[in-house]
């Protein structure tokens, strides 16, 4: 059972010295990822997903992983006679479900900042906009450090940088984790070469996270179907206690 990691990642390696080949050949970077579907089945407990690559000169590399963009919705609590209660809202639009960054270096050394910015490329730089005719510059920031603390206690976002490994001078990786809880849909993993703090190339690839087997099924069935799901998961409950009072009577 421990073998396979070990095969995949020598597999991994093998594509990588392909790459390195191709870069040479073609492109400055050239980056793949070792799986391009992470499948959710039930008791998914999170996955590991390694990114490799190579370049053709010596550089740094910046890889951001962003997931798919939804609407996150943000609630303020406030007391209300004696009991917490929420009390104002805002919504983010498009903001990615999930975030993180990995790169050979330090973001200040490797990049400008407004090569950051512009690409953003870590957590500082992540755009997350409110409507101006809702919150005024200073409320947006406090509504945005709100959220980003949130997504980051659920451990969907990263404002640590995570490392990317070279492998001589050419050769690179990174592991991108994935939590239990981690949203589904397409995500983008955009790999960034730099040279004297600036953007020279950069590659993007998808990584899909869907349900799959029984889980899938399942879910699909509650949102295509929830009035049967509900009527069916009621009748579960019922005869689930019924059972239950059964056992307890001839006990």
């Amino acid at each position: 059972m421990k073998r396979w990691p070990t095969i995949r990642f020598g597999l991994a390696a093998l594509a990588a010295i392909g790459l390195m080949m191709s870069a040479r050949a073609d492109q400055p970077l050239v980056a793949d990822l070792s799986e391009h579907l992470v499948g959710i089945t039930t008791g998914f407990s999170g996955a590991s997903v390694l990114l490799f690559g190579a370049i053709e000169d010596e550089g740094e590399v910046a890889v951001v992983v962003r997931g798919p963009a939804r609407d996150l919705v943000m609630h303020r609590k406030s007391r209300v006679l004696g009991v917490w209660a929420n009390t104002n809202s805002m919504t983010f639009r498009a903001a990615p479900g999930y975030y993180a960054v990995a790169a050979s270096g330090p973001l200040e050394e490797i990049a400008r900042p407004r090569v950051l910015a512009r690409n953003e490329i870590g957590i500082d730089n992540l755009k997350l906009r409110l409507p101006l005719n809702l919150a005024s510059p200073n409320v947006a920031k406090t509504w945005r450090d709100a959220l980003v603390r949130n997504q980051e206690r659920a451990g969907l976002y990263h404002s640590e940088v995570q490392p990317v490994s070279f492998l001589g001078t050419r050769l690179f990786r990174a592991r991108l984790e994935l939590p239990a809880n981690v949203p589904t849909g397409t995500y983008k993993v955009q790999v960034f070469l730099l040279k004297n703090r600036r953007v020279v190339s950069a590659q993007s690839t998808p990584l899909i996270v869907s349900r799959v087997g029984v889980e899938a099924e399942v879910f699909n069935f509650a949102h295509n179907y929830s009035a049967y799901y509900g009527l069916i998961a009621i009748v579960v409950a019922l005869t689930a206690g019924w059972l239950a009072n059964a056992a307890f009577k001839k006990s």
